[in-house]
């Protein structure tokens, strides 16, 4: 997907209170807020939905089974050697791991966030695990919502990213409050069951300054297929 420089949307944006959502390349909206995945709380007409229903992007049929504790549900080839495994006090919640893009440091999360993660040139990363009532399209809806009412200019675009039989997604987009303080980043959510029958929405949270030397391999690698163990 071909990336757009965000100072210039930025500029545009901020005249028209700006938050798009695509399947494709956001662009700047011309008439006014419209709304995909994400919704400005501040809009004024109703949400216009771009390119489908994009939160039912990655949605599949799940078979719940029980299994054995400690199940590897989701089995992967990890690379870099590197690898940090999030997990969160709750014990029915399943744990998470990833790999760590060089020169990156980790340490451990409170809460819903199962594990952080530093890089250079203010690179950052976050693996949060909350448990969710939502079926997987209301849960995707709202994390995107959510993410993007938290700054003033904001767009987002959207693909598919089921995992192992599991519904999700991945978000690719950029925000912020004043053109000189552009974010870009990349998530990764899946839904996920457990034994236990409570359902979590695991998110992998990648960001940097619009522009950042090594972003897009950093962010490649941390939001590529993880291992999931069921409690």
């Amino acid at each position: 997907m071909k990336r757009i420089g965000f100072a210039a949307l930025a500029l545009a944006c901020l005249l028209a209170a700006c938050v798009r959502t695509s399947d494709g390349v956001p662009v700047a909206s011309e008439s006014g807020p419209l709304a995909g995945v994400g919704s400005s709380p501040s809009a004024t007409t109703p949400p216009t939905q771009q390119g489908g229903d994009q939160s039912a992007y990655g949605v599949i049929p799940t078979t719940r089974a029980p299994v054995p504790p400690n199940t590897v549900a989701c089995s992967q080839t990890i690379e870099p050697s590197v690898r940090m495994t999030a997990e969160v006090d709750d014990p029915q919640a399943p744990r998470i791991t990833v790999g760590v893009p060089d020169k990156w440091s980790m340490t451990a999360g409170t809460g819903d966030v199962g594990g952080r993660l530093d890089g250079p040139a203010g690179m950052a990363a976050t693996v949060t695990i909350a448990q969710t009532p939502l079926d997987p399209a209301a849960a995707f809806r709202k994390y995107a919502d959510d993410m993007m009412a938290e700054s003033a200019v904001s767009t987002v675009s959207v693909i598919p990213g089921e995992l192992c039989g599991f519904s999700g997604q991945k978000l690719m987009g950029a925000c912020s409050d004043t053109p000189q303080n552009a974010v870009e980043y990349e998530d990764r959510i899946v839904h996920i069951w457990t034994n236990s029958g409570s359902n979590y929405l695991v998110a992998v949270h990648v960001q940097a300054p619009t522009g950042t030397p090594g972003f897009d391999s950093a962010a490649a690698l941390l939001t590529e297929d993880f291992e999931i163990v069921l409690p």
